[in-house]
């Protein structure tokens, strides 16, 4: 499948909580500043589709704000409930900008988050 590296800003100005929701080519992406890195991940929980940017980062993992299932942000992977673990994006950081590979394809119904 073919990607598109999207640009979302510099490191620098990446917010203090430590995560940036943002629309690359149609595909909600949540963007987490961890130890280890920067790391992407559809913003879509894969319990209800809730959107997981309202949710808190501790050791690791992202909370759901909806049910509160938890995945780990460098992976994807459930570790709190019995969902699905997450879509993850490729991210690199060049010349202290931050870019995000989504699919060239837009998402379909089943990878976009409801409202809350």
């Amino acid at each position: 499948m073919d990607e598109v590296w999207h640009s979302v800003g510099a490191e620098s100005d990446f917010p203090e909580d430590g995560k940036l929701a943002v629309e690359l080519g149609g595909w909600s992406v949540l963007i987490v500043r961890a130890e280890d890195g920067f790391h992407a991940l559809i913003n879509r929980c894969t319990h209800q589709a809730a959107m997981l940017s309202p949710g808190r980062v501790r050791r690791g993992a992202i909370m759901c704000p909806l049910h509160g299932a938890r995945f780990e942000v460098a992976t994807g992977r459930c570790v709190g409930g019995a969902y699905a673990d997450l879509r993850r994006f490729a991210v690199r950081s060049e010349a202290g900008s931050i870019e995000v590979a989504v699919p060239a394809m837009p998402p379909g119904p089943q990878e976009r988050p409801a409202a809350i």
